[in-house]
C-alpha cells in the first residue's frame, strides 16, 4: 500500500456502501450455511483481507458447501481437488504434455493448466496428501504463481486457497508443516451446530439440496472492497497492541504471561503480525468502521495465532490447546503497553 493510499481515509459514504455489499453477502451465505454466523463473518474477513483459509472440523458441518457458496456469491471461478495419498503435484498445478504440432511441425511440450488455475481452490482434506504434493501449493499461496520445468505461470487474481482437514481419522494423514501452516491467514475450527439449527436444516431441506445462490458481488465490487480494506486506518495504539500480542507468544518476551513461558515452545512469526493487521482492517470494514479498534484485533486473533504457535508436550496434560491458550493470552494482555500515570487518569 502506498503512502498516498494510506493517507486517503475512508469517507462515511464509502464505509456505508461497503457495509451494504458485505451485509448482502453475509445474508446470502446465511441461507446456505445455517447457524454459523461467526464462521461466516470470519471467512468473509479472511477473503476481504486476501488471505488463505484452513477449515478444520468434523465431516458434514458444511465446510465444502461454504466454499462453494462463496465462489457463487462472489462471481469467482472455482475448482475442487480431493486430496488423497496418491495425488501428485502435477495433478494440482498442471504438467507439460508432448503434443503433435499442426502442419507437420513435429512434437512440442505444451503446458496444460491444473485445477489451481482458478480464483478459488478448495483443497479438500489437505492433510491426506503427501508432503511433496502439499508443498506444491507453497509458491502458489505466497507468490500467486507456479513454476513448472523452469517456466513461471501467473495465477488468476484474486487467488485463494481454502483448505479443509478432518481432526479425526488421522491414520494415513500427513500433518501440514509449520512453513505451510504459516501461509494460511486463518485457521478456523468449525464447531457443531445446536438442536434448533438442526431442526431448521431438516425442515427447510427435505431433499438435502442447498438453496440456489445468485452472485451478489461482481469483480469490480470485489476489487473495490479490497481497496477499501487497504485504506482502513490502523491507529498507532492498535498497531502497538498487535506487535505486543505477537511478541507475547514468545517465552523470551518480558511481558509474556506465565502460562506462555511454561507451555509455548515456539511463538508466532512476523507474518502473524502482518496477518493480524490485514484481517483486523477487514473486520473493521465489516463492522462499518473506518478504523481498526482493539475489538477487531481480539476478534481475529485466535484464528490468526492459534496455528502459528507450538506448545510444549506438557500443555495438553494441563488442559491447554492452541485455541484456549491464545484466547487466554488475548484476555490477559493489556491493550495499552504502559499504565497511564495516576495523576493524569480521569
Amino acid at each position: 500500500m502506498t503512502d498516498t493510499q494510506m493517507g486517503e481515509l475512508l469517507s462515511p459514504e464509502e464505509v456505508t456502501q461497503a457495509r451494504e455489499v458485505i451485509d448482502k453477502l453475509l445474508s446470502q451465505l446465511g441461507r446456505a450455511i445455517l447457524g454459523q454466523e461467526d464462521l461466516l463473518k470470519l471467512t468473509t474477513t479472511c477473503i476481504l483481507a486476501r488471505g488463505h483459509l484452513l477449515l478444520e472440523g468434523l465431516p458434514g458441518l458444511g465446510k465444502t458447501e461454504l466454499v462453494k457458496s462463496l465462489s457463487a456469491l462472489m462471481s469467482l471461478s472455482f475448482r475442487r481437488v480431493q486430496f488423497t495419498p496418491d495425488l501428485l503435484p502435477g495433478d494440482i498445478v498442471g504438467s507439460p504434455i508432448l503434443e503433435e504440432q499442426e502442419g507437420g511441425g513435429g512434437r512440442k511440450l505444451v503446458f496444460h493448466k491444473g485445477p489451481i488455475f482458478a480464483n478459488l481452490l478448495l483443497a479438500d482434506e489437505i492433510n491426506r496428501a503427501t508432503p511433496k504434493t502439499q508443498s506444491a501449493l507453497l509458491e502458489a499461496m505466497q507468490e500467486r504463481r507456479v513454476t513448472v520445468m523452469g517456466e513461471t505461470h501467473q495465477l488468476p487474481l484474486p487467488f485463494f486457497v481454502l483448505a479443509t482437514q478432518n481432526p479425526i481419522e488421522l491414520e494415513g494423514t500427513y500433518p501440514l508443516p509449520e512453513a505451510q501452516l504459516d501461509r494460511f491467514a486463518f485457521k478456523i475450527n468449525v464447531e457443531g451446530i445446536g438442536t434448533e439449527t438442526l431442526q431448521q436444516i431438516i425442515t427447510k431441506r427435505r431433499h438435502g439440496e442447498p438453496p440456489v445462490l445468485e452472485p451478489v458481488v461482481d469483480h469490480d465490487q470485489l476489487q473495490s472492497l479490497f481497496e477499501k480494506v487497504d485504506r482502513v486506518h490502523l491507529p498507532e495504539a492498535v498497531a502497538n497492541y498487535i506487535a505486543r500480542l505477537v511478541s507475547a507468544t514468545h517465552q523470551r518476551f518480558e511481558d509474556s504471561p506465565e502460562f506462555v513461558k511454561q507451555f509455548v515452545r515456539f511463538g508466532a512469526s512476523p507474518r502473524a503480525a502482518i496477518a493480524l493487521a490485514n484481517t483486523s482492517r477487514a473486520a473493521a470494514l465489516i463492522a462499518g468502521k473506518p478504523n481498526v479498534g482493539f475489538d477487531e484485533v481480539k476478534f481475529v486473533a485466535p484464528s490468526v495465532l492459534s496455528h502459528r504457535i507450538i506448545l510444549d508436550y506438557s500443555a495438553r496434560m494441563d488442559g491447554w490447546d492452541n485455541q484456549s491458550l491464545i484466547r487466554e493470552l488475548v484476555a490477559t494482555l493489556s491493550e495499552v503497553g504502559r499504565e497511564i500515570p495516576a495523576d493524569v487518569r480521569v
